[in-house]
């Protein structure tokens, strides 16, 4: 839904191991910011980074989002996944409009409740809908929480004998858990700075 930008600004703010930011370097030639508080998805973002031989375009950035001081107008897209629902989503759109330089895009991917709201938000926040899409809740299912319980499983067997990897496996198995219990799509929101 975004037009082709030639070398973007892009800042993604709620990174974690950069799985959305490679994406945006693998589909873009512009200078990314992967923003984030948590030091060892971001010690894996920059893994990649190096793999990918990208260090000239995409930088990870510890910080938090309620505290970025980047100036005013810095960036062509403002790339939010998972992430505008802990900001809450009007403060998030007023408080990141200022980041987007004139006509700049921003991207969010939000749990689909208020939606209606949330579009007239958009509209009173000083930005255009330009598009949007929701993800199933059976495309949760089928493209990351099955692989994921999968993947634990496996993981279980391997390391078994391993009380911390036992750990991190129980907290990942609650998400699934929260999941199969309360299941829920999400919708990607695509909006222009007006």
């Amino acid at each position: 839904m975004l037009p082709e930008l030639e070398d973007p600004d892009i800042l993604d703010i709620g990174c974690g191991t950069g799985l959305p930011t490679m994406e945006l370097a693998r589909l873009s030639n512009g200078q990314i910011i992967g923003l984030d508080i948590c030091q060892p998805d971001l010690d894996e973002l920059h893994r990649k980074i190096e793999a990918a031989d990208l260090s000239d375009r995409v930088k990870p950035v510890n910080s938090s989002l309620f505290e970025m001081d980047f100036p005013d107008e810095s960036f062509d897209i403002v790339w939010a996944e998972g992430s505008l629902f802990i900001i809450g989503f009007e403060q998030g759109l007023k408080a990141w409009r200022r980041l987007l330089k004139p006509w700049g895009f921003l991207v969010v991917h939000d749990e689909p409740g208020n939606l209606q709201k949330k579009l007239e938000l958009i509209s009173r926040c000083g930005y255009a809908l330009i598009g949007q899409f929701t993800v199933s809740e059976d495309s949760w299912w089928r493209e990351y929480y099955e692989p994921l319980e999968k993947r634990i499983k496996e993981l279980r067997v391997k390391y078994g004998d391993d009380s911390g990897a036992r750990k991190v496996l129980d907290k990942e198995q609650q998400e699934v858990e929260m999941f199969k219990r309360d299941p829920r799509g999400s919708v990607f929101l695509v909006m222009q700075k007006r």
